[in-house]
Formats: structure tokens, C-alpha cells, sequence
């Protein structure tokens, strides 16, 4: 039977996604191989870091191409932080670097203007937006843990895939689902019991399809 397989490409947040994973006894692999992404069940992308240091990396270990077809498969596939970022088609970070172009968007860094500290750092609400197959235990006003400097403003275009919302200065993306695709701004795997149960509800949907 294909795993689970998360995304080792050197920059994500490997040690607490595997803790998370073991603690709700999940069979996964840990893999930067292409060919191991491609027969996989479901697969992870999390990430901390730069976008086009992340961007860098997954050229280097050839996992862009990867990645999209994968997703392009139907696999189930959760990006988490900077995996959700990178989903998009650029990043004005350190200039502007193009992202996997799975979703239309473009991620931009809080405003100094706001006189809120940056980066975007603990425990934050979301705000429900649309239904989500990961997110079927979340209420209104849940609060989810954020590391992040820079994030994805919503759009016309982007609105159909947005599932939740949350607020620093501004209104930004906290999740979406396109189809198989979801993503989560907040690190669910550092976010308590809430956060277990997304991850949960991800490997349910990879069982269910």
C-alpha cells in the first residue's frame, strides 16, 4: 500500500509534523525522492523559511515537477506555512520569485504601517469562511499557531478556495481547499488538539480518495 509521504527538502518544520504524526499514529515516510511522491497516497509539504530559499530547494532536489503532477493526479496534498505560500504564483520576498503556480495569488509582507510586529508570531482566531474537509472540527473563533512574516491576500479569483481567514493588521489567508489541495497559513501541528484534528481529517480524506 503507497504512503503518506512528507516532504523532505531540508527546510520545513520536520520534527514537530512527525511528532504530530506519530501522536496520531499515522504511516508516513519522510522522502525528497521524486519518485516516492509520485506513488504516494498523500502527501505533506511543510515549510519554514524563505520562499525563494524553499523554491531553491525544491529545484535542487527536482521535486517542483514532482509536486505538480502530483497534485495534478488528485493526491491528496497539504502544504502547511510556507507550503501554502508556495502553492502560489510568486512572492515578493527578496524580490519577486515564482512560486508552483497551483493557485492564482501573490504573497506580500505585512505593512510596517500597522506598527504590529512582524513576524506574525503565536496564537491566532480564524475566521470560517467555507467548508473544508480538514477543517469539519473547527469552530468559529478557534485559535491556530502562527509563525510568518509574510502571507496571501484574498481575491476575486482566490475567494471560491478560501476556508478560513485570519487578522493581523489586515485580513489574510489562513486556509484553502482547491479540490485535493489544501493549505493552512497556521502550523497545525503546533496547534494544540485543534491542530491534531486536521491533520486527522487529511489522512481521512487521503483513506476516503
Amino acid at each position: 500500500m503507497s504512503k503518506l509521504v512528507v516532504v523532505d527538502y531540508e527546510m520545513g518544520n520536520m520534527l514537530s509534523v512527525k511528532n504530530a504524526l506519530r501522536h496520531i499514529n499515522t504511516q508516513y515516510s519522510m522522502s525528497s525522492n521524486a519518485s516516492d511522491i509520485d506513488n504516494a497516497r498523500g502527501v505533506i509539504l511543510p515549510g519554514v523559511g524563505g520562499f525563494p530559499e524553499c523554491m531553491r530547494a525544491l529545484h535542487n532536489f527536482d521535486l517542483v515537477e514532482a509536486i505538480v503532477k502530483v497534485i495534478n493526479k488528485g493526491v491528496p496534498f497539504l502544504g502547511i506555512c510556507l507550503g501554502l505560500q508556495v502553492l502560489f504564483q510568486e512572492s515578493e520576498e527578496f524580490g519577486n520569485t515564482k512560486g508552483l503556480g497551483i493557485l492564482e495569488g501573490s504573497v506580500r509582507k505585512f505593512p510596517q504601517s500597522f506598527d504590529l510586529k512582524v513576524p506574525h508570531m503565536g496564537w491566532n482566531q480564524i475566521r470560517l469562511n467555507k467548508p473544508s474537509a480538514i477543517l469539519k472540527d473547527v469552530k468559529e473563533s478557534d485559535y491556530f499557531y502562527f509563525v510568518h512574516s509574510f502571507y496571501v491576500e484574498d481575491s476575486s479569483i482566490l475567494s471560491a478556495h478560501v476556508t478560513s481567514f485570519s487578522h493581523y493588521g489586515n485580513s489574510f489567508v489562513a486556509s484553502i481547499q482547491k479540490d485535493n489541495v489544501f493549505a493552512t497559513q497556521f502550523h497545525p501541528e503546533k496547534s494544540g488538539i485543534k491542530g491534531l484534528s486536521i491533520l486527522r481529517n487529511f489522512i481521512s480524506f487521503c483513506d476516503e480518495n
